[in-house]
């Protein structure tokens, strides 16, 4: 039996790379292209979220984004800053309290970003405003598989 593999990559930057400047403050601050593939079965939504890993204040959120379809296996480059997405999909709010996808500008050294794509057996039930934490707390019990790509950026070369 061949063994199926969740996996995220991104055609911008593989895993463990610089994340190029047209996705950060420094460039156009546009999400990069992600695909993903092989998720568990009866996966019914994918959420998103992508977190600075390396602030003083902890974990940072730069993107949060849920109801996925369950049959989407990628999210073009570029996402709109929209709360309700045309696939069906729904995004939160960032660290800044702004809609959608907030690029890496770290103000010192070199940041890990991760984009964690979570398979849930259920798809969230929409809420204006939606957070990391309360996205997470909805997510509770419901996660099928989970898979991670990391990126790092700096805004000296």
């Amino acid at each position: 039996m061949i063994e199926m593999v969740f996996e995220l990559q991104s055609t911008a930057f593989t895993h463990e790379e610089r994340i190029p400047t047209r996705y950060t403050c420094k460039g156009e601050d546009i999400s990069p292209p992600l695909q993903w593939k092989d998720p568990p079965e009866g996966t019914v939504s994918f959420t998103l979220l992508m977190t600075d890993l390396d602030t003083p204040l902890g974990k940072v959120s730069h993107w949060v984004i849920y109801n996925i379809p369950g049959d989407a296996r990628a999210l073009p480059e570029g996402v709109p800053q929209e709360e309700k997405l045309s696939d069906g999909g729904w995004q939160g709010r960032n660290m800044m309290r702004g809609l959608g996808y907030m690029g890496p500008c770290p103000p010192f050294g070199v940041h890990r970003y991760v984009f964690d794509l979570c398979a849930l057996d259920t798809m969230i039930e929409p809420r204006s405003k939606m957070t990391k934490k309360r996205l997470l707390e909805a997510m509770e019990g419901h996660i099928l598989g989970q898979t991670r790509l990391m990126g790092s950026f700096s805004k000296k070369p």
